[in-house]
């Protein structure tokens, strides 16, 4: 990065089931205002907002913003599907960057209804219209919810090239559920085994339903200033954005006729390329990692995709015990989509909320020993991944 982006302060609400929520007006104040006091700052040190989400009306960004102050500064409505919360992180950083501003805010929240996700506006082109069509040819599954048969097939895709076995891809819901057991603000924390895993209902060939996140209503937000007003302010500058990168789709997506590129394996690849370039250190040099787990097949190939395993190689890792405590690198300590929960445009923001507190060392009985470096990996389809590095001073 150019200019020294240091994140001051960051904010999360527990996240909870559709119907036990509260308004997402509430939730989203409350997550800003948890990073105002996280910061030590007041909201009139804000100079500009992004606020992301994808299921409301125009300006529902105002519309929090609002309960917590009304300063006339830009608030920008950000819709990047399930990568919107670092959608509107990465915005808020390269204000900062670029020197427009010296302090930014993201925040990102979501008010969902129980269910598989599904298109809303049904008397239009579909922005998903060319990857279902492509995911009906080659998964011939015509039955399952759209999202739980593009990452079914991705997943399967592993298995036809690799022989990737059904209950590896089960383990890592083990291993986010033994991660969430430590998780107050996680929605599921009880801990179960890999053959609860396999029991579960089937929503695919491959995929249980304990394989799948569940909807969920939260919010995050994330504070991001420059290290001259974290200095003038008293603001700790004890973690700092070293690298960020947002892509969008190749032609590769639809032109290999490969589930695992339709659900952005390519995405997530080039962008992590572009964030070891920017910060000058590599997969091997991670401590933990926040990745997109929206279904245990995307964790899996999404190791790969990061370097953390070699393409083939992310049987191996799972199975060496690579992705948790103890070993290579620690993914997903906070239990991830799949036990967290996934409240689509909070989703980035709680990632980096996570992330922020284990480089700080906050984080507890699911504290990584001497985390230093962070990851985090959030991917939308239709499509864009951002991919952000975090460094402790």
């Amino acid at each position: 990065m150019a200019n020294k982006i240091v994140v001051a302060g960051v904010g999360m609400t527990p996240f909870v089931k559709p119907g036990q929520n509260e308004p997402y007006t509430v939730m989203g104040a409350k997550a800003i205002n948890m990073a105002l006091a996280d910061a030590g700052i007041d909201y009139d040190k804000i100079q500009q907002a992004y606020a992301g989400y994808v299921y409301g009306d125009s300006t529902c960004g105002q519309r929090v913003l609002y309960e917590v102050g009304m300063s006339g500064i830009p608030i920008v409505n950000v819709n990047n599907n399930c990568s919107t919360g670092s959608s509107a992180l990465f915005l808020a950083r390269q204000a900062v960057e670029s020197g427009v501003v010296d302090c930014a805010l993201a925040v990102g929240f979501e008010q969902m209804t129980p269910g598989a996700l599904a298109d809303v506006w049904t008397d239009r082109p579909s922005p998903l219209g060319k990857f279902n069509s492509m995911t009906d040819e080659l998964t011939q599954d015509f039955t399952s919810p759209m999202a739980i048969k593009m990452f079914g097939g991705a997943g399967l895709e592993h298995q036809r090239k690799y022989g990737t076995k059904g209950e590896t891809f089960a383990k890592i819901r083990a291993k986010a559920s033994s991660h969430a057991v430590h998780n107050e603000k996680a929605i599921f924390r009880k801990e179960i085994t890999v053959e609860d895993v396999m029991e579960s209902p089937r929503m695919t060939t491959l995929l249980t339903r304990l394989q799948c996140c569940p909807p969920t209503c939260g919010a995050g937000a994330a504070i991001v200033c420059s290290e001259a007003f974290a200095k003038k302010h008293g603001i700790d500058t004890g973690v700092v954005i070293a690298g960020q990168a947002m892509t969008t789709d190749f032609s590769s997506t639809f032109d290999m006729n490969d589930m695992m590129r339709i659900v952005g394996y390519d995405m997530t690849a080039a962008a992590a390329q572009k964030v070891y370039e920017q910060s000058g250190v590599g997969p091997e040099d991670v401590d933990v990692a926040e990745l997109h787990d929206c279904f245990t097949a995307n964790e899996l190939i999404t190791y790969e995709g990061l370097g953390f395993a070699p393409e083939g190689g992310a049987e191996k890792f799972i199975w060496d015990a690579d992705n948790t405590y103890g070993g290579q690198v620690v993914t997903n300590p906070s239990g991830g989509l799949l036990s967290k929960g996934h409240p689509l445009g909070a989703t980035g923001l709680a990632q980096c909320y996570e992330l922020v507190n284990q480089l700080r060392g906050n984080s507890g009985k699911r504290q990584v020993e001497g985390a230093k470096i962070a990851l985090q990996h959030n991917l939308g389809l239709g499509g864009a991944c951002v991919v952000t590095l975090y460094q402790a001073a």
